[in-house]
């Protein structure tokens, strides 16, 4: 499993892999295709490339002058294409959400007597929404890239529809465990 600093490290490498780049060129590369999946700033851009050049993933092959201070030109190393190799024929490891914001939602408006099916209605209203701008969206793609992408978060905004109907079919008997589950606790 890899944390989403080791996402970023992982794309730069990439990203490097054949062609060397500086910093710059790396983080208009990486907008151009991740920006909408994990957005970056230049910090973590330089962050990431230092920790890169410590493990002896990248190293800098050039130092030119800018207008600021010298560009250093970054190239993947031996090591960074076997670490990338090993990466990406590695799957990844299915997570499902254990304790989602929306499970965690019912559950609590339940405990607190508030209204669940109000809330589920809501987001209901907002996930159709997105998915409407997402399907425009991806009919009016630009790239496969961004079509791709697109159904990937339409996809699983899918899920989470299926899970709303599924609970909204289902509060009465929650709605009853968890008032059982509440009374013990204050004894």
């Amino acid at each position: 499993m890899y944390s989403g600093v080791m996402v970023v490290a992982y794309a730069l490498l990439g990203l490097l892999e054949g062609n060397s780049r500086h910093g710059y060129d790396l983080k208009r590369s990486y907008d151009q295709r991740f920006r909408e999946v994990k957005p970056i700033r230049f910090g973590q851009v330089y962050r990431t490339l230092s920790q890169l050049e410590r493990d002896g993933q990248i190293e800098v092959v050039g130092v030119e002058p800018g207008s600021g201070p010298d560009r250093k030109r970054y190239a993947i190393t031996e090591e960074g294409v076997v670490d990338l190799d090993s990466w990406l024929g590695e799957p990844e490891e299915p997570r499902p959400h254990r304790q989602s914001v929306l499970f965690t939602k019912v559950v609590v408006a339940l405990l607190s007597g508030r209204s669940a099916q109000g809330f589920l209605d809501a987001q209901r209203a907002l996930h159709l929404e997105t998915m409407k701008a997402l399907t425009t969206g991806r009919r009016n793609a630009a790239t496969t890239q961004d079509a791709v992408l697109a159904d990937f978060q339409l996809f699983h905004l899918e899920a989470d529809l299926r899970w709303i109907d599924h609970t909204e079919a289902r509060l009465a008997a929650l709605a009853e465990e968890v008032r059982d589950d509440r009374g013990p606790a204050r004894r």
